[in-house]
């Protein structure tokens, strides 16, 4: 016929079969470096914020409510939140807790 047979051309056969899967083994220290260490960073920070509760701090929870800590259980704290005459006691979870905030925070923004 007009058109010839095309053969595949063997592969370097003195090539290391590591090699060809360096590329990926480089995007996996990547993903490493970028996305899961900072993660886990961040996840033992929070951990350590929460188990370091203590009564008398100032925190801003997951919701976005500001208040100051009056009681600390294993997994409950409860929260005055508001000001003066108008003091609520909320109970959340020591977990919903997503920063501290220094002290008299609250009197500033209040």
């Amino acid at each position: 016929m007009l058109i010839s047979n095309a053969y595949a051309q063997a592969a370097g056969a003195s090539q290391d079969p590591l090699i060809g899967f360096l590329p990926l083994i480089l995007m996996f220290v990547v993903l490493y470096f970028l996305m899961i260490r900072p993660q886990m960073k961040r996840a033992k920070e929070h951990r350590q914020l929460v188990e370091g509760l203590q009564k008398g701090d100032e925190i801003v929870s997951a919701a976005g409510i500001v208040g100051k800590v009056t009681e600390v259980d294993d997994a409950y704290i409860t929260v005055d939140v508001g000001s003066g005459d108008k003091q609520i006691s909320m109970v959340m979870q020591r977990q919903a807790v997503q920063t501290l905030l220094p002290k008299g925070t609250i009197k500033t923004i209040s």
